[in-house]
């Protein structure tokens, strides 16, 4: 008998439905563990977890479509473990074709919408970021990977907004019209997030960001709703893709 306490029952039955949702599915998510962890567990407890679990959903994530990647995380998670290296095909957007690659893993991640893999080619010296969508297909080596002792994930992300690291520092500086004040503050978008209220009832956030295309994207979002306050270039390079969204409507 599994002597669960209400708040672990509760706590595991979140992460069941969480773990539901397509793209943090992995592995089967949580559900298989709750079922065994049910069998073993006191009636009134087996019966809180099945009630939570049908009273909680986790619906319309915006995540990246992994149905198709279940085996390729898989893998990717158990080189990690044994610390093996992977090679495979990895189709880039930004290539003409599928690049082969072989690699050595040191982190599985999930950012903002996706899996990402972080790993160094065996033929570089660089890190770099994967998106685990874009390899067909993936599998193991019987040869170890040298993963550094004193990597950190935070430290290679450095201040970047979502994925990409941006070779220049920025502190950032966005005016929100008062009607989506309260809106934007509800989320913290960023982890160097700072809010100020004005006077007028509208906020002013900063951010100190790594690059200012993945930014860029965001501020776009709130278009009408949002002004750069500083740095300019910042301000003008949201101008030019404003620019360019009105002549291709117009177009």
């Amino acid at each position: 008998m599994v002597g669960l306490t209400e708040e672990e029952a509760l706590g595991q039955a979140l992460a069941t439905s969480v773990t539901k949702a397509p793209g943090l599915n992995v592995a089967g998510g949580a559900a298989p563990t709750t079922r065994k962890l049910a069998v073993a567990s006191a009636e009134t407890i087996r019966q809180l977890m099945a009630d939570a679990e049908r009273l909680t959903s986790v619906l319309d994530l915006k995540m990246a479509d992994h149905s198709r990647h279940q085996e390729i995380i898989k893998t990717v998670q158990l080189a990690l473990i044994q610390r093996k290296q992977i090679t495979g095909q990895y189709r880039s957007p930004y290539e003409a074709g599928p690049v082969a690659l072989k690699l050595h893993p040191y982190r599985l991640c999930l950012i903002k919408s996706a899996w990402y893999l972080i790993a160094r080619p065996t033929d570089a010296d660089q890190t770099r970021t994967y998106r685990i969508a874009r390899f067909k297909p993936l599998r193991m080596l019987d040869v170890p990977a040298r993963v550094p002792g004193e990597f950190d994930l935070r430290e290679y992300f450095g201040n970047a907004w979502g994925v990409y690291r941006g070779d220049r520092t920025y502190d950032v500086e966005i005016r929100f019209i008062p009607e989506v004040a309260q809106v934007v503050t509800e989320t913290v978008w960023h982890h160097t997030q700072k809010a100020k209220s004005n006077p007028d009832g509208s906020v002013t956030l900063t951010f100190r960001v790594d690059g200012l295309e993945e930014i860029a994207n965001w501020v776009l979002s709130w278009a009408g709703r949002a002004k750069v306050i500083q740095p300019s270039e910042f301000r003008e390079l949201i101008v030019d893709k404003l620019r360019l969204a009105l002549k291709l409507h117009e177009d």
